[in-house]
């Protein structure tokens, strides 16, 4: 038998990861030599509690079933969350949660590696990674979220540290609770928020959570241990119930999020919290660590060499990690934005917590606990029987017949700003399709506002007819559907080629001339500088668009939305990074707003008032120094309060060096924030796919309507396959009369007639 890649290994850090890796090396080949060092004493550490998931704890069973059988007699088990609010306590079942004293989990690893041969030198500093690096042939790094062999070889592991904001202090109770409890308490310094779920027989553990300004305010950051306990019982007296909170190495500390661009480098591989961290409210960072023990050694059983099993274990770590941590960066924005979700009814806020990760969905709830979600849609004022995104939703003298749009896409099939068939057939399609509401794409107020030669305009007779025989047919075919028209002009990212020829890459030739709000290229040395709009060619410009919005009421559009998002002219002038002037128009934020609102009085006057008009804004530049979130909220209640009936929020595409959080539905905590915050509907979009992510989205009000674009490109007909899926049958999905025949899918496969 040949001998075991990694003959020699070195693991820095004696926590739950690294002595989990550490066994699990000897196990699989006894004649390996492996040493561990950790600076502490065996029995320190901080903390109470442990929680594992079942997927989880089946990959611990494959992989070493003794310390599984160990872990199982420990285990204490539940199935239920509790979420209390203003008194009200909720209960949601079916969840499944398992939990033991970290303590004890150190003590079942210890006991494994003695019983393997690991030699565990406690209260030793382990020597540096880099001279380890050169006597063994593994160096596993788990040494924490403060490691030291990832900040030495910074330049090769490239990490990011985020420092978030609030603060926690883990604490515990002798009382078993038998539900995992979020609990809010609004305190007079703001709200704090507490994590509790037990861990043995006879203890809980307790996280007590708020922001940082509400934690200076109420002292805390002052207090000695006696004071910080026992202000923060005072805070959940009635959880407590005469009955103290203890603590343990406990210290208020800000969760940092670690994210590592290479967790190897040579012969070192980090480890749990040394390469990655998520936040405590999705489960434990033990879980992580755990998780990638397995890997990793599975990997050094399978690969030829420590480099090739280095590289598979990140290959096929980093895709879970990252999903991981995604869903916890929500879960953490959550927390933070606590008094966003605050108010509102108990269950809907209850609901919203539950699937604030974007991992447990309407569905998947439903799945779990029928009767939680049937009471949440009762609440709601859901009919029995009506998935959320099936309900109506009203905007000024429109109702739309359930919440599903067909978001804008730039098809880049027009002549000379013209729409033909293409347009026709595009749009007619998805309008056949079921949605709500069929959006067409950026419509140019004039010839040099186009982004492209094939954009579509609504400047010329010719295209408002074409536009009316596009409207009719839906109005027409498809009764029930509401078209939109979306205005907008290009600014400094015009005259460009179509996107299959090069995304925002000039014309080779016939370019025309550019305008923004400043003198700043898109891209420098590429993109053509524009001209700098004086206050009469913005008028001229503002004239353009109220042109054409007179145009599209009498082209027969039901509603109307303007393009104030993606580095287009108006958002040009509303972000800091495009809007350099030093007129009345460039400077703070009410000044960068001026231009865009005078736009959007010139079109809401020319526009019929009973027919709903929107806008489309980016909600953060995902760029130092451009709009942020907070902005976000002011743009939006300016528009709102000039008339706007909602906002249809996107992010990004305003500056090239853009650097964005992809991800599920990443966008929506920016709708959620300006649904609450200005008091508008909004309508979310981007990377939202299925129709559970709808359901979950319009059910937890974060968002009013949801807009699609890729999966309408997938399946014209996606809503009504949506409502085929769900078994609904009702107004909010009606089958044009010629595809009824079609309303359910048809067998395939074996057994089919």
């Amino acid at each position: 038998m040949s001998a075991p890649a990694a003959q020699r290994v070195a693991v820095i850090g004696g926590g739950p990861g690294g002595l989990y890796a550490a066994a699990l090396l000897k196990q699989r080949a006894s004649d390996r030599e492996i040493t561990l060092w950790e600076r502490n004493a065996p029995d320190d550490t901080f903390g109470f509690g442990v929680v594992f998931s079942d997927e989880t704890l089946d990959g611990m069973e494959s992989a070493d079933p003794a310390v599984f059988a160990a872990l199982r007699r420990e285990f204490v088990r539940w199935n239920d969350i509790d979420i209390v609010r203003r008194g009200t306590v909720l209960r949601s079942g079916g969840h499944g949660f398992a939990a033991l004293g970290r303590h004890r989990l150190l003590e079942i690893l210890h006991e494994r590696c003695r019983a393997l041969g690991v030699d565990l030198r406690f209260r030793t500093e382990a020597p540096p990674a880099a001279e380890l690096a050169r006597s063994y042939d593994l160096v596993v790094a788990a040494d924490g979220v403060h490691s030291r062999t990832r900040d030495v070889h910074r330049d090769h592991f490239r990490p990011t540290l985020t420092t978030h904001r609030c603060r926690y202090i883990w604490l515990s109770v002798e009382r078993p609770l038998d539900a995992f409890r979020f609990e809010i308490a609004e305190t007079e310094h703001g709200i704090v928020q507490l994590h509790a779920y037990p861990y043995s027989a006879g203890a809980s553990t307790v996280v007590v959570e708020m922001r940082e300004e509400v934690w200076r305010r109420a002292g805390l950051d002052r207090c000695d241990e006696a004071g910080t306990l026992k202000r923060c019982g005072a805070c959940f007296a009635e959880l407590l119930d005469g009955r103290p909170l203890r603590s343990n190495r406990s210290a208020w500390t800000a969760f940092r999020t670690v994210v590592n661009e290479r967790w190897w480098h040579g012969n070192t591989v980090l480890l749990g919290d040394a390469a990655h961290t998520a936040h405590f409210s999705i489960g434990s960072g033990t879980k992580l660590a755990v998780e990638d023990a397995v890997a990793l050694a599975a990997e050094l059983d399978r690969q030829p060499d420590v480099a090739a099993a280095l590289a598979a274990y990140e290959a096929g770590r980093r895709p879970v990690v990252e999903s991981t941590q995604r869903a916890a960066r929500a879960s953490l924005e959550w927390f933070e934005d606590l008094p966003v979700h605050i108010g509102g009814p108990p269950r809907r806020f209850a609901f919203d917590l539950l699937t604030r990760s974007r991992r447990v969905t309407h569905d998947n709830l439903r799945l779990r606990d029928p009767g939680f979600v049937a009471a949440v849609e009762r609440e709601a004022g859901v009919p029995a029987g009506t998935p959320p995104m099936f309900t109506p939703f009203r905007l000024r003298g429109l109702t739309l017949r359930n919440r599903v749009v067909v978001s804008p896409m730039d098809m880049y099939s027009a002549v000379d700003g013209t729409p033909g068939d293409f347009h026709l057939v595009h749009l007619g399609a998805r309008a056949l399709g079921g949605a709500g509401l069929v959006m067409t794409e950026m419509v140019c107020v004039s010839a040099e506002g186009r982004i492209t030669p094939g954009c579509a305009g609504l400047y010329e007779p010719a295209h408002e007819e074409a536009w009316s025989r596009i409207t009719a047919f839906v109005h027409d075919r498809a009764p029930g559907t509401a078209i939109g028209v979306q205005l907008g002009h290009s600014g400094r990212k015009g005259s460009t080629r179509l996107m299959w020829e090069g995304i925002d890459r000039p014309l080779p030739d016939g370019n025309w001339p550019v305008v923004a709000a400043s003198a700043i290229p898109y891209r420098a040395g590429v993109n053509q500088t524009p001209h700098a709009l004086t206050v009469p060619e913005m008028a001229v410009i503002r004239e353009q668009f109220a042109t054409a919005a007179r145009a599209a009421a009498r082209a027969g559009f039901d509603l109307l939305e303007l393009h104030c998002a993606h580095g287009y002219l108006l958002s040009g002038f509303l972000s800091p990074l495009t809007n350099h002037r030093t007129d009345a128009y460039g400077g703070s934020l009410d000044a960068r707003l001026r231009y865009p609102l005078e736009v959007f009085d010139a079109v809401r006057a020319a526009w019929p008032a009973e027919r709903p008009m929107t806008v489309r804004i980016s909600a953060t530049d995902w760029a130092e120094g451009g709009t942020t979130a907070d902005d976000a909220v002011v743009i939006a209640r300016a528009f709102a309060e000039r008339g706007a009936d909602a906002v249809d929020v996107s992010t990004g595409q305003v500056v090239p060096d853009e650097r964005p959080a992809f991800g599920r539905s990443y966008q929506t905590p920016f709708a959620d924030r300006i649904r609450h915050q200005a008091g508008v509907p909004v309508i979310a979009v981007g990377a939202i796919s299925s129709w559970d992510d709808v359901n979950s989205l319009i059910l937890a009000g974060r968002a009013d309507l949801c807009a699609l674009a890729r999966p309408h490109l997938y399946d014209p007909h996606w809503t009504l396959h949506a409502a085929a899926e769900q078994g609904y049958e009702g107004a909010g999905a009606v089958w044009p009369v010629p595809y009824r025949a079609g309303s359910r899918r048809p067998p395939a496969g074996r057994g089919a007639p």
